[in-house]
């Protein structure tokens, strides 16, 4: 399973459900990591120097950095969806298609339309 770091921005419950579906979650609070304002690039070396593919509703900020090429652990940027469950799901499946394989990609999950 895949090793996630939620910054601090996302949603907790969505992180307890990928903890449930097995894989290995750690949360900025659980980092102790929020009400700091860490700038995202330093959000993702942390991330990456922990293994951890980070999951984020910041979308726009981490496509930059990803652009912007420096090596990481992964970026899974999301829709928010408030169905918590379903986003770990539609997150589980994208990590499930790339065989846990994050390292150095930008894979987005989008809210279904209603």
């Amino acid at each position: 399973m895949a090793r996630l770091y939620g910054d601090e921005n996302f949603d907790v419950h969505t992180m307890e459900e990928l903890n449930n579906l097995g894989h290995d979650v750690l949360t900025a609070r659980d980092a102790g990591k929020i009400n700091q304002r860490i700038p995202d690039h330093e959000v993702l070396a942390f991330a990456a120097e922990n293994s951890r593919a980070v999951v984020t509703f910041d979308r726009r900020d981490y496509f930059h950095l990803h652009k912007a090429g420096p090596n990481h652990a992964g970026i899974i940027a999301c829709t928010y969806d408030a169905d918590s469950n379903a986003l770990a799901e539609r997150i589980n499946e994208v990590i499930m298609v790339e065989n846990d394989d994050l390292a150095n990609k930008l894979i987005r999950v989008y809210r279904p339309n209603s």
